[in-house]
């Protein structure tokens, strides 16, 4: 795989993750949800922090997950463009294409979005609005995708979490496309661990 290949397909998944994004902030409210099916649902709600809702308190908290993002993509630029130098796996190349398109994609969120559009709640956002609800840096990143797979009304006294006891629902996330990438990218990772890190030339 070329280097301008391995671009091109983090622009497109860039590209898909953005779209979705602006579609869901310029058409929904916050809260808002259209059910596709019983066990999938679109539902917008804005994350201030880490994947799947996790949160660093505090503005700086923000501004440090934001900045340290950006950090670990550079680095995952370096680590793709000498994984093609080095003709590695393409299990190892499919994973990091993954998970740099996935983490630039929610950079954008946090970098951008503060200053692009005004706040969701209770209005459809608009785009490059005169009332930004953030700042630079400081930007929420957008959510949509919920697959309430089953909800289970009565959890056993055994089950470990109390706070559960009047139920819950698997699956209880909400996510976009870039954290679907990355979380992909991780699984190759895990799953394909042994063909992302053997020696390609020595194989061939």
């Amino acid at each position: 795989m070329s280097v301008k290949k391995a671009y091109l397909y983090v622009f497109i998944l860039l590209l898909i993750d953005q779209i979705s994004k602006v579609y869901i902030k310029t058409n929904f409210t916050i809260g808002e949800s259209v059910t596709v099916f019983n066990w999938f649902k679109i539902q917008f709600i804005e994350n201030e922090g880490m994947a799947w809702g996790l949160e660093l308190p505090g503005d700086y908290g923000k501004l440090a997950l934001t900045l340290f993002r950006i950090i670990a993509v550079g680095g995952l630029a370096w680590w793709l463009w000498d994984s093609i130098q080095k003709n590695v796996s393409k299990y190892l190349l499919t994973a990091i294409i993954l998970i740099m398109a996935g983490a630039i994609g929610n950079i954008i969120d946090s970098v951008f979005y503060g200053i692009l559009f005004n706040d969701s709640y209770g209005q459809v956002a608009t785009l490059f609005s005169n009332e930004p609800y953030g700042t630079l840096f400081h930007g929420r990143v957008v959510d949509m995708f919920y697959f309430p797979i089953y909800r289970f009304e009565q959890v056993p006294s055994w089950f470990p979490f109390k706070d559960y006891s009047g139920g819950f629902t698997f699956f209880n996330a909400i996510f976009n496309v870039a954290d679907v990438a990355i979380s992909t990218g991780f699984g190759i990772l895990i799953v394909f661990n042994k063909r992302c890190f053997t020696d390609h030339n020595k194989s061939s």
